[in-house]
């Protein structure tokens, strides 16, 4: 037996409001949340950025042309002596963060002095 489908009317305050205008950060919102929901099903892929950090670096060359003591690097620089010194002889190798940090810090020391001094 069929059983015939009714519809029922809906009311005015039960309608689907109509979408308002976004904005460009509205719309930005809502395109990450449907990649997001896409990414898992394999049906994009998301774009990434590779920040190129050295697998390797010479602490003590860093600390050398800086013309700091030890004491004074570590002091400066925020490092406990005894990692640097350890770092230094090869007994232990800086993470990537710390190698991102001594790179900076070889490259542009004027750089983490004010960001560090202000």
């Amino acid at each position: 037996m069929k059983t015939k489908r009714t519809s029922a009317k809906r009311s005015s305050s039960s309608k689907k409001p109509s979408r308002a205008k976004t904005t460009p950060l509205g719309e930005s919102i809502v395109h990450g949340f449907e990649e997001a929901v896409a990414w898992p099903k394999g049906e994009v892929e998301l774009r990434t950025r590779v920040i190129w950090v050295p697998d390797e670096v010479d602490v003590h060359a860093i600390r050398a042309k800086s013309g700091l003591s030890q004491s004074q690097f570590a002091e400066r620089y925020g490092f406990n002596p005894r990692t640097l010194q350890d770092w230094e002889q090869g007994r232990r190798k800086p993470d990537s963060a710390v190698r991102a940090y001594l790179t900076v810090i070889d490259r542009n020391p004027s750089a983490i002095d004010n960001a560090l001094r202000n």
